[in-house]
């Protein structure tokens, strides 16, 4: 039909029908026919994949689209997904690698690696990890620095400039601890994890650690797999962000884009080490549970 509808212009459809050895009946019998319940699914179904698929960045895979639909409340299996969106041409974001940005400080640290490259935490606000990575612009290279809450994998703190001086981590690290303490959320107790970058191991920034109560922890110098969570969200944010929707112009262009890709990555985005579900919804669940377990052991004694 597809064939016949591409040439009947130029050859008609009857003379294409006798060269195909098919009636031309059955030509315009199908173009006639009411869609199948099937195709008017599909079609539906598809219009609600782009739309999510549109909603997010464009970077999603089957795996999420399909379970976003489902979290909508669009019952679908995951085969039909994935044959839709080959279909309709769909598909998830693909990581790339670029140069690195850490420039290690001069002479000895004796700060130790605490995480050793176990980046697990059984609560927020236990570990953090923070690193830099480099955007391109028109206009000449841009830093962005982040902090991450290991256990929800939440953005806490952000900053970009274009400078990689100390206080381009510095701001990242007080939004970070001015997010938490404003919503009542101690900090104290928690490990800072880092690489050995010279913004890291500045005088300032390892005071800042010590007022908000953080205990410092820095990887091997030169070595991504000692911080390699804060580089996987690099290369997440890169891929998703960064080439998915570049070229940049300036350094305001990239902070108002780095802005709404935080807020849509810690509230909407799901991620696969928190069950697909958004970071921040993930630390709700956490707390609503930690509060109704406390409740509960505070009826105890009265039973």
């Amino acid at each position: 039909m597809a064939y016949i509808d591409l040439y009947r212009q130029e050859f008609g459809v009857e003379p294409i029908c006798e060269v195909l050895q098919t009636a031309p009946s059955t030509y315009y019998a199908a173009k006639n026919r009411t869609p199948s319940l099937r195709s008017r699914t599909d079609e539906a179904t598809t219009a609600r994949i782009r739309q999510v698929h549109a909603d997010n960045y464009g970077v999603y895979g089957v795996r999420k689209v399909h379970a976003e639909l489902n979290r909508q409340g669009h019952r679908v299996a995951r085969c039909t997904v994935h044959r839709l969106m080959r279909r309709a041409g769909l598909r998830g974001i693909t990581r790339g690698r670029g140069p690195r940005t850490t420039t290690p400080a001069p002479g000895p640290d004796l700060r130790p690696d605490l995480v050793e490259r176990t980046f697990t935490a059984d609560a927020p606000n236990r570990l953090w990890v923070a690193d830099i990575t480099y955007v391109r612009t028109f206009t000449g290279w841009v830093y962005a620095a982040f902090v991450i809450d290991v256990f929800s994998r939440r953005v806490v703190g952000w900053q970009v400039s274009k400078s990689l001086h100390t206080d381009l981590a510095l701001d990242a690290l007080e939004m970070a601890v001015w997010n938490r303490s404003r919503v009542g959320r101690r900090i104290d107790g928690l490990v800072h994890h880092s690489d050995r970058g010279t913004q890291y191991l500045a005088v300032r920034y390892t005071q800042r650690l010590a007022e908000a109560g953080a205990v410092a922890s820095v990887g091997t110098t030169g070595d991504s797999y000692d911080n390699a969570l804060a580089e996987a969200f690099h290369s997440l944010f890169k891929a998703e962000l960064i080439r998915n929707r570049g070229p940049w112009r300036n350094l305001d262009e990239v902070e108002i884009a780095v802005a709404e890709y935080v807020d849509w990555f810690n509230h909407r985005r799901l991620h696969g080490e928190t069950g697909l579900v958004p970071p921040a919804e993930f630390e709700d669940d956490f707390y609503q549970q930690e509060s109704v377990s406390s409740d509960t052991e505070a009826l105890v004694p009265s039973l």
